[in-house]
């Protein structure tokens, strides 16, 4: 423990530019996780709805096209697609990416690991909102379609703001698991916290200060804690905003055994 806390082992975080080249690392992957949780929101989303369409034609591939996406490890996704997408891809990503996105997303490398973890994370909060859509009584559909509400309506203005309270928290704990994910895109060549972290250890890039291995990868891992805890944090409140605007608790929908269990009831 002595080695642990020993302030000669940390001297390298206020020498030179290390801490700056560590944050804008950070900052890498921040940029990333933040696109990356839009885009599987809306896929999520999206996918969520098609699994419960009536129709088999759209429901089965829907649901075919999350069981095969979610069970793939995401390493393997996004080595996948880096390795098998078109040169004419990324460069076409480089060419309609807006000039407001940050430096770090504007590269055709960033293409394959959006891909990669929207692609998972929204096959997995897919079934996150099915659940949660799906652990609403019955009732509520029913005195939907008594007040002469068409499907959609029912979806859109019952269904849908009261399921997907419920799964906020569970919603959140994936969005977390998301941002960790991003340390993955380090495999890909892009320089983001964990590889910087690499860079640092190997090369004692800035500052003359030996940066110990242990040292550098705590404060990385006590960077992703601050975030995540804020995002939990996040959580809370809104489910506690949302508590006292109805007056009432949502059930939380956390787990694979809370999804079953919903399910269940709701058959």
């Amino acid at each position: 423990m002595g080695y642990l806390f020993d302030a000669s082992n940390w001297e390298w975080l206020t020498s030179g530019n290390n801490l700056r080249f560590l944050l804008e690392g950070f900052a890498v992957n921040l940029q990333i996780a933040a696109l990356a949780m839009v885009l599987s929101l809306i896929g999520g989303l999206a996918l969520a709805l098609l699994r419960l369409s009536r129709l088999r034609a759209v429901s089965v591939p829907a649901g075919i096209w999350v069981d095969v996406w979610r069970n793939l490890p995401l390493i393997f996704i996004m080595l996948y697609l880096f390795l098998g997408l078109p040169e004419s891809w990324s460069e076409a990503y480089e060419d309609v990416v807006p000039g407001f996105f940050p430096e770090a997303l504007k590269s055709g490398r960033v293409l394959a690991a959006l891909l990669a973890l929207v692609l998972y994370n929204s096959a997995v909060l897919a079934e996150i909102m099915r659940a949660g859509i799906q652990s609403l009584e019955r009732g509520q559909r029913e005195a939907a379609l008594a007040l002469g509400m068409t499907y959609r309506q029912s979806m859109r203005l019952v269904i849908l703001p009261q399921g997907l309270r419920r799964m906020v928290p569970a919603t959140v704990s994936q969005l977390i698991t998301l941002n960790k994910d991003t340390t993955l895109v380090s495999i890909i060549a892009i320089e983001e916290l964990v590889r910087r972290g690499r860079i640092l250890t190997s090369f004692n890039f800035f500052g003359g200060v030996q940066a110990p291995v242990l040292q550098v990868f705590i404060f990385i891992g006590l960077l992703f804690i601050i975030v995540n805890l804020l995002l939990s944090r996040l959580s809370r409140r809104l489910e506690i905003r949302e508590r006292r605007r109805t007056g009432t608790t949502p059930r939380r929908v956390r787990g694979l055994e809370d999804q079953i269990a919903a399910e269940g009831e709701a058959a």
